[in-house]
């Protein structure tokens, strides 16, 4: 797929629908000779939309005109180029706990949570978040993640966890005012609800930090899962990771997970974990598979914000 390609895939299959601004802006981009230059300069890695779209948002720069894009990114390519191969995409999207909780709930209780690619550690609260799937409202309190559920398994009540620890190469620290300014970054134009969303849970993290540890997803997941209380659950779980890590170490991750107690839960996109057999998704969107143990379950959309059961 080439650069033009994948912000065209990008427009049509991630932003359509869901952010106007980012759909005509990774159109433009895609048609730009200019910045499809400038992009092919940066590692495969960096090129991707949502790490352009958010470093030039970070630096102040305007995503709302395709052409005053064009002309900040060329005036400022240097500092730009820097922050896209300096950083990754750690969008830390609370509202996943709401595609993640009806599995999290059918575990047997207690549970111990490692999450794999924490970013700051805000998915590492689903017992702490308030629920609402159409009218089926589950906990109170702020945030309020909606998600609209087809055909899942909608618990009564919040899991019970007892432990929380988080890996990252790069953790983010929600005390920290920059490493909060590059969450909301990257948060979506128009998704004022996102941002009114990581700001309560970054609230919740904050009275209660978790642990999170410095490390490779998996050399050092054998450690950190040894630290799980006895008599929990332990469930390691990540979303919208695994497509960082180089295919060979992600056979390696399965099998490392595998060998671990406890339960594996995973949620990327489909070509990520490979699975056979998968059902037609619900529309042409991109969607996640929500997996246990290997064993695909839903549909889900990016965000959190919709579940599609076929488990």
């Amino acid at each position: 797929m080439t650069i033009g390609q994948r912000y065209l895939d990008f427009a049509a299959r991630e932003a359509r629908g869901v952010s106007p601004v980012y759909e005509r802006l990774a159109s433009a981009v895609a048609h730009d000779d200019e910045l499809l230059a400038r992009l092919g300069d940066l590692p495969e890695a960096k090129r991707q939309p949502n790490l352009l779209f958010g470093v030039v948002r970070l630096l102040g720069g305007p995503v709302d005109d395709p052409a005053a894009f064009h002309d900040y990114v060329l005036a400022h390519w240097p500092a730009i180029a820097a922050e896209m191969s300096s950083r990754i995409t750690q969008t830390n999207e609370p509202g996943r706990c709401a595609v993640l909780l009806p599995v999290l709930a059918s575990l047997p209780q207690p549970l111990a949570l490692l999450e794999v690619g924490a970013s700051a550690g805000l998915c590492l609260y689903p017992d702490r978040y308030a629920y609402r799937y159409g009218d089926h409202v589950i906990g109170a309190g702020e945030p309020v993640l909606d998600c609209a559920a087809q055909g899942a398994p909608l618990p009564d009540r919040r899991p019970e966890v007892v432990w929380r620890a988080g890996l990252d190469i790069n953790p983010l620290d929600v005390t920290d005012p920059a490493d909060v300014a590059w969450l909301d970054a990257l948060i979506w134009p128009e998704h004022t609800h996102r941002r009114a969303r990581l700001r309560a849970a970054a609230a919740v993290a904050v009275a209660d930090p978790p642990v999170l540890v410095r490390g490779d997803v998996l050399d050092d997941l054998p450690a950190l899962a040894a630290q799980a209380p006895p008599g929990a659950t332990l469930v390691v779980f990540h979303s919208s990771v695994m497509y960082h890590v180089p295919e060979p170490r992600r056979k390696a991750f399965a099998e490392a997970v595998a060998a671990l107690p406890g339960h594996w839960i995973s949620n990327e996109a489909p070509d990520v974990i490979g699975f056979d057999g998968l059902p037609e998704p619900p529309d042409d969107a991109h969607h996640n598979v929500l997996a246990l143990d290997g064993r695909p379950l839903a549909w889900t959309r990016g965000h959190g914000q919709a579940i599609t059961w076929f488990g």
